[in-house]
């Protein structure tokens, strides 16, 4: 006769690898040439933030298209999507002051990853069963018995949730230094199924 127990762990693993910043940036223009020189001048004054050391430039994504209003044609807009990876936790800083400094349309973290995370989902695996076993002694326990040898056992999923903070771009002197953005812990998850033999 088998009994099912449920098994659930979470690992927070504080020491992290790599930060991921996503930044968008956008001109308008008469035309697709003049949309895409503003564009070129947009960007320009992060170029050289962008080559900081630590920081990877890991994908450039750009897209021109026809802008509307009212349903009527208003010339064209750029716009250029650079995601990066900082390997130095002290270059990113200022990599964020440039960034915001040269007025973006938008920029979305640092979010914090782990460069090998298979460390940390063993951990919580073998987290996950021995919470599914407590669980199944508990439930044998009721029922007046003893747990048996495990008949199944089933993997429901591995998380792999990003800490992420986000930095919004205004006015004024850039300045991140306030805005908390230290790194923060990454949390691995894992869940399981388990099916015991009760034993009298």
């Amino acid at each position: 006769m088998g009994r099912y127990a449920t098994g659930n762990s979470e690992t927070g693993i504080r020491n992290w690898k790599v930060a991921e910043v996503r930044v968008t940036f956008a001109a308008r223009g008469a035309d697709r040439s003049s949309a895409v020189e503003g564009l070129g001048a947009r960007v320009q004054p992060a170029e050289q933030a962008l080559s900081t050391d630590g920081v990877e430039v890991r994908s450039r994504r750009m897209a021109v298209n026809t802008a509307w209003e009212d349903n009527r044609r208003a010339g064209c807009r750029a716009q250029l999507t650079v995601t990066l990876r900082v390997h130095r936790i002290e270059a990113l800083e200022g990599l964020l002051d440039a960034l915001v400094g040269a007025e973006p349309e938008s920029l979305h973290g640092p979010s914090w990853q782990l460069a090998d995370d298979s460390e940390a989902v063993v951990v919580a695996q073998e987290r996950a069963v021995a919470d599914a076993r407590r669980r199944a002694e508990g439930y044998a326990a009721a029922l007046g018995s003893r747990l048996g040898p495990l008949q199944s056992i089933s993997d429901t999923g591995v998380e792999r949730p990003v800490a992420r903070m986000a930095a919004e771009t205004g006015g004024g002197q850039p300045n991140v230094a306030e805005l908390g953005l230290e790194p923060t812990p990454v949390t691995v998850s894992a869940a399981c199924t388990t099916v015991w033999s009760l034993l009298d």
